[in-house]
């Protein structure tokens, strides 16, 4: 290259449409989410179960079926080098149920399997949905009482109150009845629809004969003035479909959660049975589900299995995030410590000190580089509850430095706890002095006579 020429410029490679990179305090609202989840998952005794990224596209055609638009639009597939058609997963349950085929699984049942991560659709993007974004799931697999279905919706309902966004949130359930009910329905639907097929949208239309529950959900504003006199599966439900949802309602009044009845609520798929529910919220705009499940008692069969009853639920992430952050649920935890080095020679003592504090459990941030004398400044920006300063100034012969501490918590009892936890980790480092304590708002001298050895 001749000195004439530039060097071409190098284009930066951007996000793909539909993904995100999630930082700060969106990051915070993401972790507030998971954790909460994992503690409540351990309270209801829920395994936890970590699942391929991505499967054979058999698992997902095959379960939620090749006329989906999850299936038929939605998947990002994919041929592996020995020509395999592989999916990246749009969902959660469909590699659950493979896997507790596949895996032997059926030793434990009744299991309770949870799991979070990422999950990929193409679709359009839209406040909180992306093309990669992540779930939170939980599963009852070989659970056929409806006491599974009431143990996973109290589950659901204590997540939404411990993460404070359960106020403005509702409960809406319906039932599907069993698998002669929901047949009894669906025959009675597609009768019914035939009779307007020339007014329904043309989605509706292609819907009718082979999943005519579909229409039911309809936002189609053509679909709205058919949709309200439709037949009602009330109409259908065998007496032990009707005993099966009067058990689940009355369990969930027994526990103090509150619902209502939502009769347009459906679930397309034909292994789906009874019980179908969505917490839903007016704060996400039209897209108000932040967390639904079902019953899917015959799923198994789908995927070459045994007949298996199961029942679960997914809740996105994002969009739980989202309300957590809008409710101003997270707040940044407050610096525990500061530790400054105000002597070069001092910079790895400080590093040490910080170090054996973060092992107590001490957040600590460790400020030994930069200009000498703006370290101090640079750490009381940080606002942390007490501020250690090393420094070598006045030290008599032998000593090794002097230990200067700064309280900027109001709260003394804050910082008696982390004074127990510095002395602690002083005496392991250095010797020092009996009589070292920590009075509020004041500046005292500790004096550390020599590195302990």
């Amino acid at each position: 290259m001749s000195k004439s020429e530039k060097p071409a410029r190098i284009e930066t490679p951007q996000a793909i449409r539909g993904t995100q990179d999630i930082f700060g305090a969106d990051a915070e609202a993401f972790a507030r989410v998971v954790e909460s989840f994992e503690r409540i998952r351990r309270l209801y005794r829920f395994r936890r179960v970590e699942m391929p990224v991505f499967e054979k596209t058999t698992v997902f055609s095959r379960s939620l079926g090749e006329t989906t638009d999850v299936v038929s639009k939605e998947m990002y597939s994919f041929e592996d080098r020995g020509g395999e058609s592989l999916t990246l997963r749009p969902e959660f349950t469909a590699g659950l149920a493979r896997a507790y085929i596949t895996n032997g699984w059926q030793q434990y049942a009744p299991v309770k399997l949870a799991t979070h991560g990422p999950l990929f659709r193409y679709e359009r993007p839209q406040k909180g949905r992306y093309r990669q974004f992540h779930q939170i799931d939980a599963e009852v697999i070989g659970a056929a009482e409806p006491t599974a279905d009431v143990e996973l919706l109290v589950m659901a309902d204590q997540l939404l109150k411990e993460l404070g966004i359960a106020d403005g949130v509702t409960l809406q359930l319906n039932t599907l009845g069993d698998g002669e009910s929901r047949e009894a329905w669906r025959a009675a639907l597609i009768e019914y629809f035939r009779e307007h097929k020339a007014s329904l949208s043309e989605d509706s239309q292609d819907r009718l004969e082979r999943n005519p529950l579909r229409i039911l959900d309809s936002k189609d504003p053509r679909d709205k003035p058919f949709t309200v006199d439709a037949p009602k599966i009330d109409d259908y439900l065998s007496s032990e479909a009707q005993d099966f949802f009067a058990k689940v309602t009355g369990d969930l009044d027994a526990a103090g959660v509150a619902w209502v009845r939502a009769p347009a609520l459906v679930r397309g798929l034909d292994y789906y049975r009874h019980t179908a529910f969505e917490f839903v919220t007016d704060r996400l705009g039209a897209q108000g589900t932040v967390l639904g499940g079902g019953r899917y008692d015959g799923l198994m069969e789908s995927l070459g299995g045994a007949p298996t009853p199961a029942v679960g639920w997914a809740a996105g992430i994002e969009r739980l995030a989202m309300l957590v952050a809008d409710a101003g649920q997270v707040k940044e935890s407050r610096l525990n410590v500061a530790v400054v080095s105000e002597a070069a020679g001092l910079d790895q003592s400080a590093c040490a000190l910080g170090f054996g504090l973060r092992r107590k459990g001490v957040s600590v941030d460790v400020i030994a580089s930069g200009g000498v004398k703006k370290r101090f400044a640079k750490a009381v920006k940080l606002n942390p509850q007490l501020i250690l300063v090393l420094d070598d100034r006045g030290l008599s012969a032998g000593a090794f430095a002097n230990l200067r501490v700064k309280s900027l918590t109001s709260n003394q009892s804050v910082a008696t706890d982390l004074a127990d936890d510095i002395l602690q980790t002083l005496e392991q480092k250095f010797y020092v002095d009996d009589s070292f304590t920590i009075e509020h708002g004041r500046e005292l001298q500790l004096r550390i006579d020599s590195p302990a050895q």
